[in-house]
Formats: structure tokens, sequence, C-alpha cells
């Protein structure tokens, strides 16, 4: 059967998730609120959510279509829609802040109403006899335009924003962000993105987060850590810690030897070398650790698990809109930037509570596009997709039967069924 009809539209369904009075709590906290008359802090986070949903690929796209949709609008507690120049000018002076906190508290909300949100839908290469908390480090790239934007450069005829992250690998959610420009190394924010790891938890990250006093810390912490050791890693072998066997070619005990890197780290560290497959390929790779009771096989299997952490990265490049960007000065690149990690968090939320069994974040994303504002439930939307029920229900069994397709358009036929059913 059809999805029933809602008095308001999906678009409203998804911003209805976010407390009433939080954006207005926020603008107050972050002095947003007194740079806003006609265009209120809460217009300005739904014109960007939309954005964000609808793929919109500049300030006139946005605002156009806002103005085209005013009437829906506005029913989404009073949202207005916003002139070219005043949503720019949002972007530009607004603190951004507050589009930082409103992710934290959007995401803390969710796993308020919803404690198990993200369980059982984290990355699945993690192996199973490890219950606690992993988390996995690293940085993404986004680039920007050089020559609009001065404060981002970081080669001479190149910018970029970097997000560093800090990913829950059980839940496939963020734990710890921090946006900045490109400039630096990725050590330099190593012992922020894993400030709060407390004892007995695990931390898996490359070779590129490697600093020793860094490494020294998480170890007198407790926090158990796993990354490959660097090519000019100056080091002497202790003892063998076990017999090599299979894919483990080497399971040492070691000691920096350094001058600088042994002053750092005051104990002995444990090397394993493994034979990982790459592509098709077995390449031998070099691990280091502080844990001394893993397996060396688990040891070269929590490495591999980093791997969630690019596909996380995949996850929000691919789908949500951070390659064209509203505004060039540093601001703007915020608000867009942690607006589309919340955008990312509420999708998720919709994914799980709706029950959506596709693996696809891809899929649901823009399933809930394409119907954005449409007047139905989108709840039964998504526990209807792709069912059989559905297809069978809107069609007579002869249109099944009659439909003569190969093994290779099957998937490709169902989807054009469904399409006409939605329309």
């Amino acid at each position: 059967m059809n999805p029933p009809k809602r008095k308001v539209t999906v678009l409203k369904q998804i911003c209805n998730l976010i407390p009433r009075n939080l954006v207005q709590k926020l603008a107050k906290e972050h002095g947003v609120e007194k740079r806003s008359r006609t265009f209120s802090p809460w217009s300005h986070v739904v014109s960007l959510f939309f954005a964000q949903v609808s793929h919109a690929l500049s300030l006139n796209d946005v605002c156009d279509a806002l103005s085209n949709h005013a009437g829906a609008l506005i029913d989404i507690r009073g949202a207005v829609p916003p002139k070219r120049n005043t949503l720019s000018h949002a972007n530009r002076t607004r603190n951004a802040d507050m589009a930082e906190a409103l992710f934290w508290r959007v995401l803390g909300h969710l796993q308020f109403l919803t404690p198990k949100f993200g369980v059982g839908h984290g990355y699945a290469g993690i192996p199973r006899r490890f219950k606690r908390l992993i988390s996995a480090v690293d940085s993404s790239t986004i680039q920007l335009f050089a020559n609009c934007m001065t404060w981002a450069k970081h080669r001479r005829r190149k910018a970029a924003a970097k997000m560093h992250l800090r990913l829950d690998l059980q839940t496939f959610l963020p734990r710890f962000v921090v946006l900045k420009s490109a400039k630096g190394h990725d050590s330099t924010e190593a012992a922020t993105l894993c400030g709060d790891l407390n004892d007995g938890e695990i931390v898996v990250f490359d070779k590129a987060y490697i600093k020793f006093k860094f490494l020294y810390d998480l170890t007198t912490r407790g926090v158990f850590w796993v990354s490959r050791a660097k090519d000019n890693m100056l080091y002497e072998t202790v003892g063998q810690h076990s017999v090599p066997k299979g894919k483990i070619l080497r399971d040492e005990r070691i000691r920096l030897t350094g001058t600088k890197p042994s002053k750092e780290y005051l104990k002995e560290l444990r090397l394993v070398e493994a034979e990982i497959e790459v592509n098709g390929k077995t390449v031998a790779m070099i691990f280091i650790t502080n844990n001394f009771e893993w397996a060396p096989g688990s040891i070269a299997e929590l490495y591999k698990a980093r791997w969630a952490i690019e596909l996380f990265f995949k996850q929000i490049k691919q789908n949500l809109q951070l390659a064209d960007f509203l505004g060039y000065n540093e601001n703007a690149v915020r608000w867009q930037i942690w607006t589309a990690m919340t955008v990312y968090i509420l999708l998720r939320y919709i994914g799980h509570v709706g029950e959506w069994t596709h693996s696809s974040f891809n899929r649901l994303f823009t399933v809930l596009r394409g119907v954005m504002w449409s007047y139905i439930d989108m709840w039964e939307l998504l526990k209807s997709y792709g069912t059989a029920s559905v297809v069978a229900a809107k069609f007579k069994l002869s249109d099944f039967v009659n439909l003569k397709v190969s093994t290779y358009s099957s998937v490709f036929s169902l989807d054009l069924l469904f399409l006409r059913y939605l329309l």
C-alpha cells in the first residue's frame, strides 16, 4: 500500500527531530540572536539543512528554491526563505561555533531519545572478541578555492580545510571533531582528539599521528593503541614476544633508540610484522602497539578496522554538499561543514528508527531527497521501500509474469517499478 499522507512535509519531519527551543538557546549563547532581525537563526539553520539535502550549488539555488516553497517552509516553525545577500551575510558574520554546538547537542539528544542509536550499525570488520570501546582517528582534506580562501592556503595554488575526526567503530558515529585549515601536520591534533579517552579503551590511527610523547601519555593513562611503524623509526629488539607462524612474520618487544624518541617514550613497545592483503596483493606491514596480551593476528585485524573511518569520510563527501560552498570565508565554510555533519546524524537516526534494512547510506539519502517536499509519512516510506509486498500491492501478478528481464537488469527493473509506484 502507499505510505499514508501527512499534513507536513518530509523536510519538516526531519527538522522536527531538533528540540524546539534548542536553536534559539544556542543563538543566545553565541551572540547570534543579536545579529538577526527578519532572518532568524532557525530560518538560517533550516536554509542550510535544505542546501545539504537538496545538494544546492549556490546561494541563488538555495534562495530561489525556498522562495518557491515558502508556504511549506513557513510551516516548519515559522521559517522564512532568505534573500541571497541576507543568507550570504549570515554565513559570513554569525558565529559558526553555534553550528558546532548544534551538532553535538543534536547528537546527544538523539542518543538520549534512543540509547541504542548506532549500536549494531558499526563497522563490520571489527574483531568480535573485542568488547571495549574502539575508536579510529584520521583526517580528511576538503578542497577549497585558493584564489578566494586565503585563510586556508596550505600550498602555492591550493587551499583546503581539514577535518580531524575520532570515530566510534561500534556505532559508526563521531566522538570528536576538529575543523581547521589544512596547514600543519596531523600529529599536532593527536592529543586534542584523544584527550578524553579512558582507561581500557582502544584507539587506532595511521603513522601520521605518531608522536612518541603523545603515545607515552596514552600508555600512562591506560589507553591501548595500535598504529603502523614509521619507516625511519630507530629501535632495538629486546626479545621475541611470541613464535611467528602463518602470516605473522615477527612478534617482538622493542625499545626506541632515537635521541628524542627514547626520552619521550620510556617503556618497551611491541612490534608485529604481518602479511596483509591490499588490493588483491599480499604486502608486509609493520605495526606497533603498547599491548602485550593480544594475539598478533588481532593487532593486524584492529589496524585493518581503521578502514571504517575512510568509509565514513566517503559517505559524507559523496552524499552531502562539501564540494560547492555557499561562502568563501572561514566562518561560512565552518557553518556549511558543521551543518553537513548535523544532517548526516539526523539521516542516520532516521534510518535507525525507521528500520532501514538497506546497507547503503547513499540510497537512504536519495530516497529522502526525492520526497523532501512531499506530504507523506517518512517512517512508513522507509519501512516499505524496496519490499516485495509494496510493489505487488501496486501491480498485478501478470505484470511480473510478462516482465522479461535478464539477470543483470533485474535490480534496475525493480527500481523502475518502485519509481512508478512513487509517482
